[in-house]
């Protein structure tokens, strides 16, 4: 496989079909999509890269974004990389704590932001930190340096000059430093070059077509990694990229671009599910009926597996009559979604599946640019409870421990100042090791990788045997009434026990349903009918594991754990000694006397 650099990405449509639209948003003053072509992002990416210059950036230096997603991050982005600024991409929605020591370690010397809150937080950084000159902003802002009003001070005529420079950019030169979020400690920068994206963005492109010029919704945030190479991989296939006004109108945004796929993370489809089935249980007489029919059809699908005329026929009506609706609310034409950064559901695979909507499930992580293996398109190729097969170019093996290691060109760099940590994690022989746990799956022939735990959160009771959180807690979710669970246990520790957040709707239907008097939701966990629902849910559940494994008490817990209020990474990965922390008491509670 060839090398390469981002930008060519680009210019290979510019010169292939120019005026085909590529990135649409929404903006404030407008409910209308704005459009710009191929042409229109190339020549702001170069009169961005002039500007970078005039700020006296030079190649090497850094810049940060902190930003929604919207065409000018991609711009800044393509600029930026042109004439070897490196752009540092940050979450808008971590701590002060965070800009500040990712700005003091990369030495950013600029920073772009997208609104007025994010503006607001930072604002005040300019005077604590030596190395920040200034903010830009990509949207108006009273007393604020406007991005769109410097770009538009540029003069194209310059453009050539900045071509020039372009073509000495090499591909194994750093493009962008990616901090990963971590559950704990400082966030380290991941520096990756073109040539780390690059090739992975090849070998996930040989593996899945995204097929050209084909409409897409994007909303994941591109300051991750998992986004920031998918939308190298649309662009890469021509295609016309439309970005979600928020989290909030994904759901509106569907059906009003109707793409041809998207991609997103385990809870959002989660959430999609937790609505259908709550429709589904209003419904009454044989609309209910034959959704719960539809449902136990879907749930017996088999991905890959001939099943027979007579349950192809069942199938056949469950989508028409059903199922075409899943499709609807995803817009109508969705052939497919790629799901990665947790674990999803087997069950909701299963249905989404039986449902016509395809869900490829992948794995990699920030260090690897990031994907390492992914499930394809073709179902007999596709395994359920895994993350599918290494990409091309991509060696995977086990070690003895069974943490699974990784070689290639989509490796990392290290991590931005301190050849430390990278040693640690990157051996003499090139293998970079995941700290995650897996098995190999074989499957129709095939060898599928599955993920089994992280490394260190694998703990041992007082009795001596290994417990893995992961897959009892991705089992425990199964059930409706539980929206997030954190297992506990290690140490002196006799047996595990589990945090739980219910799922507020469908523990308060339930409550409706049994005729439960309740001031609030707090005290309604407390009711023995609620108690005994959950306990249920957890029998049910503590039956697929060991003895040793199972869940014997439980603690439930009114308030969800978001990204905002501390207790997840951006990824929505918990933060077990956060949550440890917050929750001593109640944990305490839970093995008092024991």
């Amino acid at each position: 496989m060839a090398e390469g650099r981002l930008f060519d990405l680009l210019t290979h449509w510019v010169d292939k079909q120019p005026d085909s639209p590529f990135l649409s948003a929404k903006y404030s003053d407008s409910r209308d999509w704005r459009t710009l072509t191929f042409r229109e992002v190339y020549d702001r990416s170069l009169r961005c890269a002039q500007f970078l210059r005039s700020l006296g950036l030079e190649k090497g230096d850094m810049i940060g974004i902190i930003a929604e997603n919207c065409p000018e991050w991609n711009i800044l982005d393509l600029g930026a990389m042109q004439v070897g600024i490196v752009d540092v991409p940050m979450y808008p929605n971590i701590s002060n704590r965070d800009y500040t020591y990712i700005i003091r370690d990369a030495g950013i010397k600029y920073l772009f932001v997208g609104s007025q809150l994010i503006y607001d937080k930072v604002e005040k950084l300019v005077d604590q930190i030596d190395c920040l000159k200034g903010i830009y902003t990509f949207v108006p802002i009273d007393g604020a340096l406007g991005f769109a009003h410097a770009l538009n001070q540029q003069d194209d005529q310059n453009n050539e000059t900045i071509v020039d420079i372009s073509r000495t950019i090499e591909p194994s030169e750093l493009v962008t430093l990616i901090y990963t979020s971590g559950t704990t400690g400082n966030p380290k920068g991941v520096m990756l070059s073109h040539d780390n994206i690059y090739s992975n963005v090849m070998s996930v492109k040989s593996v899945i077509s995204f097929m050209e010029n084909r409409k897409c919704l994007s909303f994941l945030p591109l300051c991750h990694s998992f986004e920031r190479m998918v939308f190298y991989a649309y662009l890469s296939f021509g295609m016309h990229i439309y970005y979600a006004e928020s989290l909030d109108t994904i759901g509106e945004n569907l059906k009003e671009v109707k793409p041809y796929c998207f991609t997103t993370v385990p809870r959002l489809l989660e959430k999609v599910y937790d609505k259908i089935m709550a429709k589904g249980s209003a419904l009454t007489g044989i609309k209910k009926m034959l959704f719960n029919w539809a449902m136990e059809v879907g749930g017996n699908y088999q991905i890959g597996q001939p099943q027979g005329a007579i349950y192809n026929l069942k199938l056949k009506i469950a989508r028409k009559l059903v199922f075409s609706k899943w499709k609807e609310a995803l817009g109508g034409e969705v052939a497919f979604i790629v799901t990665g950064a947790a674990a999803m559901q087997e069950r909701l695979i299963t249905l989404f599946t039986a449902a016509g909507i395809n869900v490829i499930e992948g794995y990699g992580l920030t260090e690897t640019s990031p994907v390492l293996s992914v499930n394809r398109m073709a179902e007999e190729m596709r395994c359920i409870g895994t993350v599918g097969i290494p990409i091309p170019d991509v060696d995977i093996k086990l070690a003895e421990d069974n943490e699974i290691l990784a070689r290639g060109r989509n490796i990392m760099m290290g991590y931005y100042n301190r050849q430390d940590l990278t040693d640690e994690v990157i051996d003499p022989d090139g293998w970079f090791h995941t700290g995650d746990l897996g098995m190999w799956v074989h499957h129709n022939g095939h060898k599928f990788l599955k993920i089994t735990d992280r490394k260190k959160e694998l703990f041992k009771t007082a009795g001596g045997k290994y417990v893995a959180p992961q897959p009892l807690e991705n089992k425990f979710k199964e059930s409706p009434y539980i929206e997030q669970i954190l297992i506990v246990g290690g140490d002196d520790k006799k047996f595990v026990s589990a945090l739980i957040v219910p799922n507020r709707g469908q523990v308060m239907a339930f409550a409706n349903h049994e005729g439960l008097q309740f001031d609030n939701f707090d005290a309604l966990l407390h009711h023995p009918k609620v108690k005994s629902l959950i306990h249920k849910e957890i029998e049910r559940a503590n039956k697929h594991f060991g003895r040793w494994e199972q869940v014997k008490t439980f603690e439930l817990v009114p308030d969800e754990w978001t990204p905002e209020s501390g207790e997840l990474t951006p990824t929505m990965k918990p933060k077990r000694k956060v949550l440890y922390s917050r929750y001593n008491d109640i944990i305490e509670k839970m093995y008092a006397g024991v």
